[in-house]
């Protein structure tokens, strides 16, 4: 816990704000892949089908203002690497608390056994959650040329980063 905000897990009376928050980055359209926002019913499903979920819960009055989802990257072989994907309210962001879900999503990879962390997708225009990243330790892997369309239709370059755990 840090400044009143303490990540935890997340539970069924989390939903409706991790369903708001994370669809508030999906209308977006600058930083997540996905291009449908969850229901109630889909949110459900989604999240409990994580490996694991955090959210950044305000001590003081109980509001989620973040979370974080972690999941495999893949299977067999290469099933020790994992995936993440953060979000927080726009209202509350350039606090320091996307860098308090990264900490704890890294902790709890490697309490799962994950060896690796890599982000497939970051939007190079995504210079707050780029340089987050690099202050917490990942590598860039490189850049994907007009990988992620953007909610205009434009397409921007990605950069996949990871960390060993």
């Amino acid at each position: 816990m840090d400044n009143g905000i303490m990540i935890r897990k997340y539970g069924a009376e989390d939903i409706p704000a991790m369903i708001e928050i994370w669809n508030e980055v999906v209308e977006e359209g600058i930083a997540f892949p996905q291009e449908d926002c969850l229901t109630v019913e889909t949110g459900k499903a989604f999240f409990a089908q994580q490996s694991t979920c955090g959210v950044a819960e305000d001590t003081e009055t109980g509001n989620i203002f973040g979370l974080y989802i972690l999941h495999p990257n893949n299977i067999g072989r290469c099933g020790h690497i994992c995936n993440a994907s953060y979000a927080v309210a726009s209202a509350k962001r350039g606090l320091h608390i996307g860098e308090k879900l990264v900490k704890d999503c890294m902790a709890e990879a490697g309490k799962l056994g994950f060896k690796v962390l890599q982000f497939n997708a970051v939007v190079a225009s995504n210079v707050h959650a780029r340089h987050l990243y690099e202050r917490a330790g990942f590598r860039q892997l490189g850049v994907i040329p007009g990988g992620f369309r953007l909610k205009n239709g434009m397409y921007e370059d990605i950069c996949p980063y990871y960390i060993e755990l």
